[in-house]
């Protein structure tokens, strides 16, 4: 257990932790967006409100399953610092001259904004899982009833915020954050897990940007549906 312990104090052990960790929380961004979508069903908002009750019936498995992704959350963002501080601590004046080497090591804007990022991505999760899950920041918690049963009705509480412009201004620039982490992140994550031989380091980066987009691109759809349709 300490030789495990010391390997993940490494350089390298970080790495790969924060490549599985990031590998990790793509998948749930992948299936979170999967549920948000039912949004545009075209319903009045059922099918999320299905989803939303599917989720909450599951009791402890969705409590395990929310402490698990704490745990990931917690542990990619300390590492992701940890290194950061590092890397600032062993060269603290910086390069007065950088240039974009593109190549294998892929260094460009997303790589090098990833500390600010996922800073940014921190802040925006705590305010987000207060504003959809608890509804702190709203006044009032609806009800529906959908197929004879009696539920909340989060699609409603959604509605509201996306149809208020600055919410809708701030959740668009943090989608385009997750972009540029995910942009950089996703290749990244899979050449710390020893993934990056020269026939597939190109491949990686490609699918990376193609994930990045899609899911940025995802999560945007909602918000600007809604609002320019004015409601679900």
């Amino acid at each position: 257990m300490p030789s495990q312990l010391n390997f993940l104090q490494t350089t390298i052990g970080r790495k790969i932790l924060t490549g599985i960790t990031g590998i990790f929380l793509t998948l749930f961004l992948v299936v979170h967006l999967a549920g948000n979508l039912s949004l545009l069903a075209g319903d009045g908002g059922d099918s999320f409100n299905l989803y939303a009750k599917f989720l909450h019936d599951l009791g402890p498995l969705l409590y395990f399953a929310e402490i698990i992704l704490i745990i990931l959350f917690l542990t990619h963002a300390y590492i992701g610092i940890s290194i950061y501080l590092r890397k600032r601590k062993a060269r603290p004046e910086g390069y007065k001259y950088y240039n974009s080497q593109g190549g294998p090591s892929k260094q460009n804007l997303a790589s090098k904004t990833m500390i600010y990022t996922g800073s940014i991505l921190l802040v925006f999760l705590v305010l987000h899982i207060l504003h959809f899950k608890y509804q702190a920041f709203s006044p009032e918690t609806y009800f529906t009833t959908v197929g004879g049963s009696e539920m909340l009705d989060l699609s409603r509480h959604v509605e509201e915020a996306f149809l208020n412009p600055f919410i809708v201004l701030a959740y668009t620039f943090v989608m385009l954050m997750i972009g540029f982490h995910l942009k950089h992140g996703v290749w990244s994550s899979f050449i710390s897990l020893g993934a990056g031989n020269p026939r597939k380091t190109a491949l990686l980066y490609t699918f990376g940007t193609i994930v990045a987009i899609l899911l940025s691109v995802g999560f945007l759809i909602i918000p600007i549906y809604i609002y320019f349709n004015g409601g679900i």
